[in-house]
């Protein structure tokens, strides 16, 4: 991985050099600061400037106080400010933060709320689509094919989330904006992904939902990339699991509220998509107009390689064993997620016998989607609290396989709905202190954006595995019995993996 000299995430820079360059910029011993180029920092005034240099080394100033400055400048060499941060009303960020370090100020609850609303466009516009209004159209479009039809959108748009959600990353790690790093990627990506809905909703071929899609795709992974981050960017480790359980129940709360809109509040597939483009810029604003960011200095965006580039995309996990533990950890639990919750419509038709199906999922959809909500914010404050991640992850884990056995052995309506009841509790756990350790994981904070880009892919990777594997072990190893068996084992060994993580209590 390639990125410029920085304080890691630890945030155990020292600040305590300033550097000028030479000893002879140093005159009759004051100290002005007539301009310093490339950072969006303002010195009002500076008091005490007489400083008195008994001795120079290497050539170092010591400036003894500064008054009423709104920034720290942690090092400069060569008149190139190389780690500052301004004091920004709103940022939750206090003079002196470096804009690399680890964040120690606790964030606000209007900050959580519009952060939490801007994750729940990204899942509203991701899985809406996926789950009614993609099929409905193309059911439309190619009612014979339909099956094949769904599974070329919806395969050629995870390719493109898997590849666009890390590059788009890497890009906003390196914006140098005056908005910061993420906002900007917040709403750029909220409108295009609106416009690749808007764009899909006037398809009448397979090939123009596809292609709409794919740029839906595109906009909406860049807007992931800009609201997973700002957890890592701001949120102190005393917070951390607290607020990525409310960001991680938007996944969940989408999904219910996009079909909640879609099936009952407007009719038909292009009103759908052209409500949900609206709603993604929409809840997108308060977190772009209302937080600011500080700026990433000029100086410490690393020059432009292509292949640096390129090769920055892969975590090595020989170098980074804990990230990659994690990754690993992350791809096992939802793709046991997946297996648990793909085939939750045939298994309610043809092993539970239940009268209408679509209904039931609705049911066990909600139920899960309570169920998680009422586990992840309260174990979210509890793991801030004792500072521990991995044994909420293993917890997890064992209540997951819990509710997928219950699947396997019992073909009831109620166990169904205790089931549903399980699981969602159990992710609920996970979506707050999984999301937590990771960001405690990151190799580098510079790369913070692209990082969790390559986590998400742990994310999006199962559900487009999760079918392949599913049909074979439906149709060769047991039914449905086996698909929730495998589905529990999955789970269970990713629970076991986290423990493989040091670096993390």
């Amino acid at each position: 991985m390639t990125s410029a000299p920085a304080p890691d995430g630890a945030g155990r820079a020292d600040r305590g050099a300033h550097s000028v360059g030479s000893a002879a910029e140093v005159a009759d011993a004051a100290v002005t600061v007539p301009e310093v180029a490339d950072a969006a920092v303002t010195v009002p005034e500076v008091a005490d400037a007489a400083v008195t240099v008994p001795e120079v080394a290497d050539p170092a100033v010591a400036v003894p106080k500064v008054a009423d400055a709104a920034v720290t400048v942690g090092a400069v060499t060569a008149g190139a400010v190389t780690d500052a941060a301004v004091a920004d009303p709103g940022s939750g960020l206090p003079a002196g933060t470096a804009v690399l370090h680890e964040p120690t100020v606790p964030v606000t609850a209007a900050w959580t709320t519009s952060l939490s609303l801007a994750t729940l466009a990204v899942f509203m516009a991701f899985m809406t689509p996926i789950q009614i209004l993609l099929p409905l159209q193309l059911e439309h479009i190619d009612p014979h094919d339909k099956n094949a039809a769904l599974s070329l959108v919806t395969g050629l748009g995870a390719l493109v989330a898997v590849l666009a959600n890390p590059l788009a990353g890497a890009w906003s790690d390196r914006t140098t904006s005056r908005f910061g790093r993420r906002r900007p990627w917040i709403l750029g990506g909220a409108l295009a992904g609106a416009a690749g809905l808007v764009v899909t909703a006037v398809q009448h071929t397979v090939a123009g939902v596809a292609l709409g899609w794919c740029l839906a795709q595109a906009g909406l992974n860049a807007m992931l990339a800009g609201v997973a981050t700002p957890v890592a960017d701001r949120v102190p480790l005393t917070q951390r699991a607290q607020v990525s359980g409310w960001t991680g129940l938007m996944q969940s709360v989408g999904l219910v509220l996009g079909a909640l809109i879609t099936t009952l509040l407007v009719t038909g597939v292009r009103s759908g998509y052209v409500t949900l483009a609206v709603l993604t810029v929409v809840l997108a604003l308060p977190f772009v107009l209302r937080h600011a960011e500080p700026p990433l200095p000029r100086a410490l965006r690393p020059a432009f390689d292509a292949r640096a580039f390129a090769r920055s995309l892969w975590v090595s996990p020989r170098r980074h064993p804990d990230f990659g533990w994690a990754w690993l950890t992350r791809f096992l639990i939802n793709l046991g997620n997946a297996l648990g919750t793909l085939y939750l419509f045939y298994f309610l038709a043809d092993a539970v016998h239940f009268g209408d199906p679509g209904t039931g999922v609705l049911v066990l959809t909600l139920v899960y989607t309570v169920c998680a909500a009422l586990t992840a914010v309260p174990v979210g404050v509890l793991s801030d609290r004792v500072g521990r991640r991995k044994g909420f992850v293993v917890l997890c884990s064992l209540v997951m396989a819990a509710a997928a056995l219950l699947l396997a052995l019992f073909h009831t309506w109620p166990s169904a709905l205790l089931a549903a009841a399980v699981l969602g509790a159990g992710y609920g756990i996970y979506l707050a202190v999984d999301q937590a350790l990771v960001t405690q994981v990151l190799p580098e904070a510079a790369d913070r954006a692209k990082d969790l880009g390559v986590i998400n892919i742990a994310n999006s990777g199962p559900q487009v595995l999760a079918p392949a594997l599913a049909a074979p072990v439906i149709a060769h190893l047991g039914g449905y019995t086996g698909l929730y068996v495998v589905a529990a084992l999955v789970i269970l060994v990713g629970g076991v993996l986290v423990t493989r993580i040091r670096g993390v209590a």
